[in-house]
């Protein structure tokens, strides 16, 4: 018997970026995000005689994944299981790899196992496992907040549709995880303690944005917590810059068309990538801009999807 689960990566427009000093991976701060809809990770849980992990197609030592493994025989009887995991778009590279991987594999493993996981209970694991995949749980617009720390949905996909243009600067892996940059900008940086208070404002004025469907508010909340997060980045020690000569290019061209009357804002996650998120009559518009940029490796347009879920044998 095998289980196959499927989830997609989330792209946080308020942004999640350290931790809290307390057990079960609690973030530091509250995120709000948008599920992407074609981007994928496919993930199929199957009986074995020793735990054996392959991502991609290729066998893998996943520590992270052996954790998640630990974390959950803590709690249950789980037998040693093969884990296959296949992603559709390129992994750790600032794309949220994580969030939807482990979500798909806490989905693929409740069932194989037969845990009896609440869907709130599944957030909790997975947001153990990686703190934004609580969030990939969940389609459309999901949060991640206090005092309960369980991911929640905000509003269905089908009630704001709105279109993100993914421009691609760098396929490679980055060159700090996320984990180890949120030590290090708690450790290091001047401002850390200035984005952990400030962030929980941009989420309370986020979720009255999206309840609205206030474009423009939650344009200037999303891009305003994205530099604020790379500004503690870049000031951390040593200084993790993601960005490439591009992903700058990106975020002036879409300034620009914002400010001649295109509905369009930029996010950027801990890598290059540049997301741009827009109504959809303005993402063709969008997508050829971003396209023509030099340095922009290859532009995807995806719309907001749905969550973890489990798929027919």
């Amino acid at each position: 018997m095998s289980i196959t689960a499927v989830a997609h990566p989330n792209i946080a427009l308020i942004k999640y970026w350290g931790k809290q000093a307390l057990p079960g991976n609690i973030p530091a701060t509250p995120s709000v995000s948008i599920t992407l809809d074609s981007l994928t990770s496919t993930t199929t849980v199957r009986p074995s005689e020793t735990d054996q992990i392959h991502l991609n197609g290729e066998a893998t030592a996943d520590a992270k994944i052996s954790a998640c493994l630990e974390m959950l025989r803590a709690d249950f009887s789980i037998e040693p299981v093969a884990i296959e995991s296949e992603n559709n778009f390129p992994t750790a590279a600032g794309l949220a790899s994580s969030a939807s991987g482990f979500a798909a594999l806490i989905t693929a493993l409740a069932e194989f196992s037969d845990l009896g996981l609440t869907t709130e209970e599944r957030t909790v694991y997975a947001r153990k496992a990686s703190g934004s995949a609580a969030r990939s749980i969940f389609g459309g617009f999901a949060s991640l907040g206090g005092p309960d720390w369980v991911g929640k949905p905000v509003l269905d996909r089908n009630d704001w549709p709105l279109k993100v243009v993914i421009a691609i600067t760098d396929e490679n892996r980055k060159s700090v995880s996320s984990s180890l940059g949120m030590k290090t900008s708690e450790e290091t940086s001047p401002y850390y303690d200035a984005w952990v208070s400030s962030t929980a404002d941009d989420y309370r004025a986020a979720l009255e944005a999206i309840a609205a469907r206030d474009f423009e508010r939650l344009a200037v909340l999303s891009e305003s917590s994205c530099l604020k997060m790379h500004g503690v980045m870049q000031s951390s020690l040593p200084a993790m810059i993601y960005w490439r000569p591009a992903t700058l290019s990106c975020i002036h061209a879409v300034r620009e068309l914002r400010s001649n009357g295109t509905p369009v804002f930029f996010t950027i996650d801990a890598g290059p990538q540049v997301k741009a998120v827009c109504l959809p009559e303005a993402v063709d518009k969008v997508a050829g801009e971003l396209a023509a940029i030099p340095g922009v490796i290859a532009t995807h347009t995806v719309g907001l999807g749905e969550g973890a879920r489990l798929l027919e044998p």
